[in-house]
């Protein structure tokens, strides 16, 4: 039977988007992954570090797959949903979750970590991620690269041709070797995104809340009826999500 819009709407309204885990999607939206496989690239660093530092962890779900942890294992995360759901499954494994604002200074001391490490950070602060790092530490992470999932962005906001501009890696990398951090590598890849059905939209614009800022179904109920009606007769809503991976180290 075939769900109507008022019930997929529903039903992606009503859903829980407390952490980072997207497995509602199963069946519903798929996205290509990049080829560097960013989360066993972060556990096998982290078996080998002495002390590591997870930036805005989110729900802790990418940094509890890692099988072994430093002696010193923090994570950082600035929402209180996500701040709780990353205590409740890192605390048991001996993972110290602070709440800090994604605003400087980090709480740590100079030269605190050999290896600090994020996925998706909405914020970066190269200056303090240079600080905490010690003399020869390293910051690997993977970063949302230019115009992502813009296709969906500008359905509903039209043309943001400014915007597009932002999370440019060749100007990441400019501002890290400002920090003090020498650029080892900084791959960018496009993956493809299919959003098959209008829930899949609504829970995914609700879970990212950046993309479209202040996104509710009521305001935006008239396009959302459009899309659905676009993705009932042509199939899946086609975007391109944009990651980076990011290896710099701190210079000596």
């Amino acid at each position: 039977m075939e769900h109507t819009f008022d019930d997929l709407i529903s039903e992606a309204s009503a859903a829980s988007v407390d952490g980072w885990d997207f497995s509602w999607l199963d069946g519903r939206a798929t996205e290509e992954r990049p080829s560097w496989g960013y989360q066993k690239q972060q556990a096998r660093r982290l078996a080998t570090a002495r002390a590591a530092l997870d930036i805005q962890t989110g729900g802790g779900e990418v940094l509890a797959k890692a099988e072994t942890y430093p002696p010193t294992m923090v994570a950082t995360e600035s929402w209180p949903p996500n701040l709780s759901k990353a205590t409740r499954l890192l605390h048991p494994r001996g993972v110290v979750v602070v709440a800090d604002p994604d605003e400087p200074p980090l709480p740590f001391a100079d030269a605190a970590f050999d290896l600090v490490t994020s996925r998706h950070p909405a914020t970066i602060w190269w200056e303090e991620i240079a600080r905490v790092l010690e003399p020869g530490g390293i910051y690997f992470a993977q970063h949302v690269g230019p115009a992502s999932v813009f296709e969906l962005v500008e359905y509903f906001l039209g043309p943001q041709p400014q915007a597009r501009k932002g999370r440019d890696p060749e100007l990441e990398a400019a501002a890290a070797r400002q920090a003090g951090l020498e650029i080892v590598q900084s791959p960018c890849e496009r993956l493809r995104i299919e959003f098959r059905d209008i829930g899949a939209v609504v829970y995914f614009l609700r879970k990212v809340i950046w993309m479209v800022p202040g996104f509710t179904v009521d305001q935006y109920r008239d396009r959302l009826h459009d899309l659905h009606k676009q993705i009932s007769e042509d199939g899946p809503f086609i975007a391109y999500s944009a990651r980076t991976l990011f290896e710099a180290r701190k210079l000596e």
